[in-house]
């Protein structure tokens, strides 16, 4: 998967349907601005929750979104393949593979190659 192609064009593609959609999106956007805000959980935690919800849902896009965002908190490898083992665990065969594909995004988008 080219994982870089792939993130922009979903990038793109949410661009124009919040064009269509101005209120949904900027609704969208305040909840997972107030959802990922600091409290008793910080914000790498429920980026963490937030990957084991994608990998579950088998969502690549979400996978690009949060695995980028966990990089951007400062996640290390032995943090996310601690959080990849408990989305493989709880979700079986199909989260094995999607832990996969989102060790593979954090790969590309860290330049952190195994």
């Amino acid at each position: 998967m080219d994982w870089d192609g792939f993130m922009n064009e979903t990038v793109e593609n949410i661009t124009a349907l919040s064009r269509e959609m101005p209120a949904t999106a900027r609704g969208f956007n305040a909840m997972g601005a107030a959802a990922k805000t600091s409290g008793a959980l910080d914000e790498k935690t429920k980026e963490i929750m937030a990957l084991g919800i994608a990998i579950a849902t088998r969502c690549d896009s979400c996978i690009g979104f949060h695995i980028k965002s966990l990089i951007r908190l400062g996640i290390t490898r032995d943090e996310l393949c601690e959080a990849l083992a408990m989305a493989t665990y709880m979700g079986g065969g199909p989260s094995y593979a999607y832990s996969a594909k989102a060790l593979k995004a954090f790969e590309v988008f860290s330049a952190d190659p195994a």
